[in-house]
């Protein structure tokens, strides 16, 4: 299916950035992408074939830090700036494999942090819309994705919390950021049917939640543990 380009109407910051070299290094990281595949996600039991396709393709190292690229394939989160962080690779893929996308669907993400869960979902569905609360990490994501022609991504700069009302309802949302409970404005955007995959607890660690919406309320059904920062916001944790 041929996703379709997002209006630049719908595209409300405006890239003043760009990106050089998408590769930070020369070094060839496929190897270690393959083995980061091998080891931390088909060996832990993530099994949808096209979330495994979508992570081999992404050039992870493109997202972190050049002062920490070698680590980009390393079975842990990432510090990215602005007290954010880049998702475990286990955890990207799992999150992602919750949604059930089938490649057509509307997705909102609340967190786009670095831009590298944008870029897979990018791949498994067919429109993404994705808010994030700091406009400077917003804003090197949008330079990141543009280089690596994803077209069929609209970033906002915003409080996540309460979504991103103009395009809803959503098929399915991912929450990349730890929350007390879901907060209601993304419940009332997510269609019947749609799922959404959200990290819910305190400071401590939280469990991954994914809430599927019937016509007569939402089924609940956990995940596994996890430990994400913060959602910061009116529906989320305070600042």
């Amino acid at each position: 299916m041929r996703r379709r380009r997002v209006p630049f109407h719908t595209i409300e910051l405006a890239v003043t950035t760009s990106v050089k070299n998408p590769e930070p290094i020369a070094h060839d990281f496929a190897w270690a992408r393959e083995r980061m595949v091998q080891e931390q996600l088909i060996a832990r039991g993530i099994a949808d074939p096209r979330v495994i396709v979508a992570v081999r393709k992404i050039p992870r190292h493109v997202f972190v830090d050049p002062g920490i690229v070698n680590r980009a394939y390393d079975d842990s989160a990432l510090p990215i700036g602005d007290k954010q962080t880049l998702s475990q690779p286990y955890m990207s893929a799992r999150m992602s494999e919750g949604l059930r996308l089938v490649g057509g669907e509307k997705v909102l993400e609340i967190g786009t942090g670095s831009g590298f869960q944008t870029a897979l979902l990018a791949e498994l569905c067919f429109n993404v819309f994705s808010v994030e609360k700091i406009r400077a990490l917003s804003r090197r994501a949008r330079a990141l994705l543009d280089q690596l022609d994803y077209h069929n991504i609209a970033l906002h700069v915003g409080d996540g919390t309460i979504g991103w009302s103009e395009h809803a309802p959503y098929h399915a949302i991912i929450v990349t950021a730890g929350a007390p409970m879901a907060p209601q404005p993304l419940l009332d955007q997510l269609a019947v049917g749609g799922r959404l995959v959200i990290p819910i607890g305190d400071e401590q660690g939280q469990t991954l939640m994914r809430l599927t919406r019937t016509r007569n309320g939402f089924k609940k059904e956990s995940l596994g543990e996890c430990k994400f920062v913060k959602l910061l916001g009116k529906y989320g944790w305070r600042e």
